[in-house]
């Protein structure tokens, strides 16, 4: 039996490893924007469109990805993923424009659309009840390990930018660091499109297929010859049984049989994305930037967040199959609004002076000619400090000059910043991350799960893209304070919802869980 374990492991790490792509995609952005908004000359709702054009075709792609498997199978549609994330990659990393680098992200898109929600789905198809929680949580994994490794490349690659060696002057990492940052993804996906002529297909979909002894042999590859025969009864039973639609439509998911799981599925989904993740992950050196600490240190901190992140994803991993899915979310999203409290709390404690050390500092910048009035004077909000450097040095010349004013004059517990942000991504990555795939794969009927995920998963990633999109917009007009403030409001909301809605499914096969919730 542990062999058949290893096996089925061995499968789902390889279907997961679009998760990875998916992570590195989606975060290698966050240490290319700070060197596009200077080459393209962005403004800031451009700088979030950068970001969040991958996540708009990513929404589309799951509206059509659920169906597309359902008819040409989950692993056929993961392959034609791994060919766009290859495509996106190069294209990227050779864009000689503002729109070229836009049109490609959106390629990469709709690998991403795809392998977000078919990777779960696959693996829980295939995995049994007693570790389908620990395997599908494969995916949220290597969705992290792509984000640290983003961050990690992202800083290497600047560090290799500022080496005096033959090599890595020859590379060109100076003068093209953020094409590498974007270019390095086409190797893993090349090697998950190889990866997947490894993997079988999905037994369940074989079931619907008709396909019932091709479904017995990859099952008997991954349990013992009773619960082969147990669970393909079951699944034929199921298929055959005259009450149950062999195939669905999307206007079957607002029947009343479907009210309470479809309920849970909007809620999750929103919730997952409303508490900001993807504004931390996206932005993280920005984040880190505003608080007065420098590039570097920014970039440290945001691999700081990654490896954080990918230590209570395995935590996680490790007490889903042992606590269940309930106590994780509830602990975890309890976690994300006191985190996002302390954020907020302690950027609306910021102060802003210009002391004659800091004058000196931005003397080798800018004319400070026009800023002598204010040495020594301390603001108590952001919005005084702007106004008063409007008011002296005039508007043209603010805005030129704004990010490295702020940045250099800011004072801010840079620790306090820290400590929150990294409880947020731990609380996260321990709770609503991979928990969220997880519930998606286990909640909908075997007829109608990939129309159900394509359309949680739709409102999942366009919520991801409002928020990714509108996050440098908001940092400018409310502030960082207010922004965290609605994060950790939407995290307390979810809150009560988990405790009172959602129910617990460890322990139980799929058609068990179907019986319980779909009446």
């Amino acid at each position: 039996m542990k062999q058949k374990n290893r096996i089925l492991v061995q499968i789902a790490l390889i279907v997961a490893l679009g998760g990875l792509l998916m992570g590195f995609d989606a975060s290698v952005i966050s240490g290319v924007i700070q060197f596009i908004e200077v080459e393209f000359a962005l403004t800031k709702l451009e700088l979030g469109w950068a970001v969040a054009s991958l996540t708009l075709t990513a929404t589309l792609a799951m509206m059509v990805a659920g169906p597309l498997s359902d008819r040409f199978g989950r692993r056929t549609i993961l392959r034609y993923a791994a060919i766009l994330y290859t495509l996106s990659a190069i294209g990227s990393a050779f864009a000689p424009s503002f729109i070229w680098l836009v049109v490609a992200r959106m390629v990469g898109g709709f690998g991403v659309g795809a392998s977000l929600i078919l990777a779960p789905m696959y693996i829980a198809e295939m995995a049994p009840p007693r570790i389908r929680g620990r395997l599908v949580s494969f995916n949220q994994l290597n969705i992290v390990i792509g984000i640290s490794l983003a961050f990690f490349t992202n800083y290497l690659i600047l560090q290799f930018a500022k080496s005096d060696a033959s090599w890595a002057q020859s590379f060109g990492f100076n003068q093209y660091n953020w094409r590498w940052m974007l270019g390095l993804e086409a190797l893993p996906a090349i090697l998950y499109y190889l990866g997947l002529f490894f993997v079988p297909k999905s037994p369940r979909w074989l079931i619907l297929k008709g396909e019932f002894e091709k479904a017995k042999e990859v099952m008997s590859r991954f349990n013992s010859e009773k619960d082969t025969e147990e669970v393909i009864a079951q699944m034929i039973e199921k298929n055959n049984n005259p009450g149950v639609k062999k195939e669905g439509k999307i206007s079957d998911l607002f029947k009343p049989a479907m009210r309470l799981v479809l309920t849970i599925g909007i809620v999750v989904a929103v919730l997952q994305q409303i508490t900001g993740i993807n504004s931390v992950f996206f932005y993280a050196p920005m984040i880190f930037e505003q608080s007065g600490i420098g590039t570097d240190a920014s970039f440290m901190q945001a691999i700081l967040v990654g490896v954080v992140n990918l230590v209570f994803t395995l935590l996680a991993m490790y007490f889903i199959d042992r606590l269940g899915r309930k106590p994780l979310l509830s602990v975890g999203v309890a976690g994300i609004a006191l985190s996002m409290f302390l954020l907020a709390f302690e950027f609306n404690s910021a102060t802003y002076q210009l002391t004659p050390e800091k004058m000196s500092q931005l003397s080798s910048k800018m004319e400070i000619g026009g800023l002598e009035s204010l040495n020594n004077i301390i603001y108590e909000s952001e919005g005084e400090f702007k106004v008063a450097l409007i008011t002296n040095l005039g508007k043209e010349e603010f805005e030129a000059n704004k990010e490295v004013l702020l940045k250099t004059a800011v004072s801010m517990n840079s620790m306090l910043i820290l400590f929150a942000i990294l409880g947020f991504v731990a609380s996260f990555a321990f709770s609503i991350g991979p928990v969220m795939w997880v519930l998606f794969s286990e909640l909908f009927p075997n007829y109608i799960r990939g129309i159900a995920i394509s359309f949680v998963g739709l409102i999942n990633s366009g919520i991801s893209f409002v928020v990714q999109w509108i996050f440098p917009w908001e940092l400018e007009v409310l502030g960082s304070d207010v922004t965290f403030l609605i994060y950790g409001i939407f995290a307390a909301i979810g809150f009560v919802f988990i405790i009172k809605v959602i129910p617990e499914t460890k322990g139980k096969s799929l058609e068990e869980i179907e019986a319980q919730l779909v009446k």
